[in-house]
């Protein structure tokens, strides 16, 4: 009997040593991130079998069981990728809401000064001062500009360098995984099956800051280790093996990254495919709102010079000669695919403002033709045959300087980049075309009662425009030159010819004369400064429907929007985020208050089982002393 309390003893005070390394692990831990409590798991031993029944033969530590639930796990990845997208987002976003919604440093201020300085030289169209101003002017818009698309490029740049270096951390993370997957199966093969509880929390923590970085799912094997997927089912770790993740520029910007598996020719992108985290949204906020930004800017940009040009080519300045263009504007942007085997290069020009749309656009080749697909929103707008021509959203396409095109062949079209491009190219304030170079006026003679009510110039590269030309009335129709133009009954006739455009109101006598004439030295005339100060208020974008200053506050709205959403969406994910890992504390997390009390409890079960092997040594002590009697 005393060699079972003996065995008895020995094991409750073996059991009980360890659920206090247990309970002391736990508490050395408190602090580990990702650590999950442990218990351990006590059982009876098998007992002897006697003819008064079964008798005990103490405890035995079958197991060390750790605190966790699959289920809370999940959901923590989850709202830690959510919370890692939005915030990056709103991060990435505010500073360029900041930028062009700002009253001072956006673009507002500039163009109501530009505008203001147009409008002093029609007020005074002598004066040398007003023009020099309204050259200073065009030159602080269009360097406002440029610091704004320089501002909106450097966000872009950061953009592409955080994607590279998340795109390693996730490598890097992956490869620790694998690792641990391959302990982990070693370690169980060891033990005989048993969970190396601290290498499944260490594997889970690096899942976990995996999914800060980009959205996870596992699915855990047979022997143990987890095959780990990010973003929309993309493998980066199965087994042992990590599939390494690149950024490298992919396509015809050579300062674009994308991410994909393999390196130079192998390179396979992923990009549309990786969603979540802080990569999922450095790839969303550069295509969502970086892009957009910049093309709109450049929408604005294009808007302004090329109406502003329009206008200023017809009219005429201080030397009675032909306005010329005011800014000069680049080409727009037509990069090769990488890989393209065509030669040359397609020509890409502007030709309606108000047609204009934000995007960039790709053009492809199938063997057979071109199509032109908007990247905005992924419309197909167009196709042409090889050496064809093409006209949409304001642009015109002509393919006639590409050859020996292939199927596969691409091309990207970057029509709005110009912000950062633009110039004044007149220098001397003389050269302002303040005035037109046509005038009109009724013969002294006419006896009807019509007037001159405008003149305009519609072509000044017509080169009849400023020769003299006179429009008679003759039965019922306005005759100038071969042009026969019928008296209009709603009372203004319009008459087009040499470029220019005459509106009559009123009903004239027949052979009444209307003269057209060259107005060279007419130095106080404004008209045209009038039209270049009325630009301000004209519907220039959005099919004639938007001004200029409409068309910019499009673009702030858009990314104010953006930036609004992302930073609601951001506080929310955040109080999940929260109450995920609350959930994640209450079902894994260790309780110094809890552990603290298994330690009291588990210090007097040791004491008491070595006072169990204290008794039975005395039990024995007497037995030998009434031996030896």
């Amino acid at each position: 009997m005393s060699g079972g309390i003996f065995g008895i003893g020995t094991s409750a005070l073996l059991a009980y040593q360890r659920a206090l390394d247990v309970t002391g692990h736990n508490i050395a831990n408190v602090a580990t991130d990702g650590y999950s409590r442990q218990r351990l798991e006590l059982a009876t031993q098998t007992p002897i079998q006697t003819g008064i029944g079964a008798i005990g033969t103490g405890v035995a530590a079958v197991g060390i069981d750790r605190s966790a639930d699959a289920f809370v796990n999940a959901n923590l990845l989850q709202t830690t990728s959510a919370e890692a997208y939005e915030r990056t987002y709103a991060d990435i976003a505010a500073p360029i809401d900041d930028l062009l919604g700002d009253a001072d440093a956006g673009l507002t201020p500039a163009l109501q000064s530009f505008f203001a300085a147009v409008h002093d030289v029609a007020t005074d169209p002598t004066s040398t001062a007003a023009r020099q101003q309204l050259l200073s002017r065009g030159g602080a818009l269009v360097d406002r500009f440029a610091a704004l698309q320089g501002r909106i490029d450097e966000q872009r740049a950061a953009t592409n360098g955080s994607i590279a270096s998340t795109v390693e951390e996730v490598d890097e993370i992956g490869t620790g995984i694998a690792e641990l997957n391959r302990e982990i199966v070693a370690a169980r093969a060891r033990s005989g099956g048993e969970p190396p509880n601290d290498l499944l929390d260490r594997r889970e923590e690096l899942v976990r800051q995996l999914s800060e970085r980009v959205s996870v799912s596992t699915v855990e094997q047979s022997d143990g280790s987890v095959n780990v997927f990010v973003g929309r089912g993309q493998a980066l770790v199965v087994g042992f093996t990590t599939q390494r993740l690149t950024a490298q520029p992919a396509g015809p910007d050579p300062t674009r990254v994308e991410v994909g598996f393999g390196d130079g020719a192998a390179f396979v992108p992923v990009s549309s495919l990786l969603t979540g985290g802080r990569l999922g949204a450095l790839l969303a906020v550069r295509d969502e709102l970086i892009d957009p930004a910049s093309n709109g800017l450049g929408r604005v940009a294009l808007a302004v010079a090329q109406s502003f040009n329009e206008t200023h080519e017809a009219g005429m300045d201080l030397n009675g000669r032909q306005g010329e263009a005011f800014f000069s504007v680049p080409a727009p942007q037509v990069l090769a695919g990488r890989g393209n085997a065509a030669t040359g290069s397609p020509t890409l020009a502007v030709t309606d403002v108000s047609a204009l749309e934000a995007s960039d656009y790709e053009i492809r080749f199938d063997g057979a033709a071109w199509s032109v697909r908007r990247l905005a929103d992924g419309a197909v707008v167009g196709s042409a045959a090889p050496n064809g021509s093409l006209a949409f959203d304001g642009l015109s396409l002509d393919l006639a300087g590409v050859s020996a095109e292939q199927s596969g062949d691409s091309f990207l079209l970057r029509p709005m980049r110009v912000a950062d491009r633009l110039a004044v190219r007149i220098g001397d304030p003389r050269a302002v075309a303040a005035a037109l170079p046509v005038r009109a006026e009724a013969s002294a003679s006419n006896a009807g009662a019509a007037a001159v009510q405008d003149v305009a110039v519609l072509d000044p590269a017509d080169p009849a425009l400023r020769s003299a030309a006179d429009v008679t009335f003759t039965g019922g129709n306005f005759v100038v030159g071969a042009e026969i133009v019928p008296l209009d009954p709603s009372g203004d006739t319009t008459i087009d010819a040499n470029g220019w455009r005459l509106v009559v109101r009123g009903t004239p006598a027949d052979g009444d004369v209307f003269s057209v004439r060259d107005n060279s030295g007419a130095v106080g005339d404004n008209r045209n400064a009038l039209a270049l100060a009325g630009l301000a208020d004209r519907g220039t974008l959005a099919g004639g429907t938007a001004t200029i200053s409409e068309g910019y506050e499009a673009v702030v709205a858009d990314v104010g929007v953006k930036t609004q959403r992302a930073k609601l969406d951001s506080d929310v994910q955040a109080q999940l985020l929260d109450h995920a890992k609350s959930q994640r504390e209450s079902v894994s997390g260790v309780n110094l208050d809890e552990e603290a009390a298994n330690l009291l409890r588990y210090q007097q079960a040791y004491q008491a089982a070595a006072q169990v092997i204290a008794t039975a040594g005395t039990m024995f002590d007497t037995l030998l002393a009434a031996v030896r009697r």
